[in-house]
């Protein structure tokens, strides 16, 4: 479907040898697919997605370890500046600073991502540690999806 839609897009930039104004295949519009989706009458299985959440999960260690050294080769020629200690980005450090140490409720992984995103995202933090910020907020949601899946393994028990 996403295809149609740049197919039309590009037919009507009035490139040549192609039709103006071509619609796509498919009717596509967005109010239309939300008040849809906020009706209620599409009904979603809560276990085939909670299968398929885990399941997801199940390469983490290898997510963990390719996302490290990816950090270290774009974080190798960084300088910090003499009086400024580098936040770490390392999942252990990580996962102290959010607190994953404590047992936490289900509730709590979203208010603990959006504080930590406030504080750590790459927008927020000065231009020359933007590349460590994302690297941090990567690491921390992947910990905090780990520490959800796990808790949310836990209370099915």
């Amino acid at each position: 479907m996403l295809d149609d839609l740049f197919v039309a897009s590009d037919k009507g930039d009035g490139i040549e040898g192609e039709e103006a104004g071509a619609r796509p295949s498919i009717p596509f519009d967005y109010l239309s697919v939300a008040d849809e989706l906020h009706s209620g009458r599409i009904k979603v299985s809560g276990s085939g997605f909670a299968t398929e959440y885990r399941e997801a999960g199940a390469d983490l260690a290898t997510e963990f370890a390719a996302l490290l050294d990816h950090a270290k080769l774009a974080l190798a020629g960084e300088e910090p500046k003499p009086e400024e200690k580098l936040p770490p980005i390392d999942p252990e450090s990580i996962a102290v600073e959010l607190g994953l140490n404590q047992p936490k409720q289900v509730a709590d992984f979203s208010r603990m991502r959006r504080s930590f995103a406030f504080a750590n995202h790459p927008d927020r933090v000065a231009p020359h540690l933007r590349q460590r910020a994302m690297i941090r907020m990567q690491v921390a949601n992947m910990l905090i999806d780990e520490a959800k899946r796990r808790a949310l393994a836990g209370a099915r028990r």
